[in-house]
């Protein structure tokens, strides 16, 4: 483990750039900023997650994703590092197919809501699919792994159905979308 944060403020921020894992400094506007900044807010969002009544066998996945989204972050801190792996995405979409062959099939697009649990859910999902965004924007201008754009998208849709799974653990449906409703 290296070196623990001793001292929390340097001032070496007060000019708007920040320090990357390799020692460089850029601009916290920069797109590398933005996407280690919304994996930020995601890992929060998840952590808040975790906080509500969730069936137990959510929970080491979510902490996992959790590590994950750290590991995700520090990558994108140190560029050229490479923190995540196919091997990850393969884990994401195992656990969603599992969790989904258990749900009903889908007609209809449904709307972020549901139980409490389940609405911090979509709001994680949401986030997480800005952290892509900014991922993929940020393959756009320097080189990026490319496993870690497919986490981001596997994540989101396992967020999704996570997300159902909530809702049916606390005894509600999906609030389902019913198109031109207030016309």
């Amino acid at each position: 483990m290296g070196h623990r944060l001793s001292k929390i403020y340097t001032r070496t921020g007060d000019d708007g750039s920040t320090g990357l894992g390799d020692g460089s400094r850029v601009k916290k506007t920069s797109e590398r900023i933005e996407a280690i900044g919304a994996v930020d807010e995601l890992n929060s969002v998840i952590g808040v997650l975790l906080v509500h009544e969730i069936p137990p066998e959510l929970h080491p996945l979510l902490t996992d994703i959790q590590h994950e989204l750290f590991d995700l972050g520090g990558e994108l801190s140190i560029p050229g590092q490479i923190a995540i792996s196919d091997n990850q995405v393969q884990r994401l979409e195992t656990a969603l197919d599992g969790l989904n062959e258990n749900l009903p099939p889908l007609k209809e697009f449904i709307l972020p809501g549901g139980s409490e649990a389940a609405a911090t859910c979509h709001v994680s999902r949401a986030i997480c699919r800005r952290a892509e965004r900014h991922v993929v924007r940020l393959g756009e201008i320097e080189t990026t792994n490319p496993s870690t754009a497919r986490y981001l998208n596997r994540l989101s849709d396992l967020l999704f159905v996570i997300a159902r799974v909530l809702n049916v653990h606390a005894g509600r449906t999906d609030v389902l979308w019913t198109p031109g409703k207030n016309r």
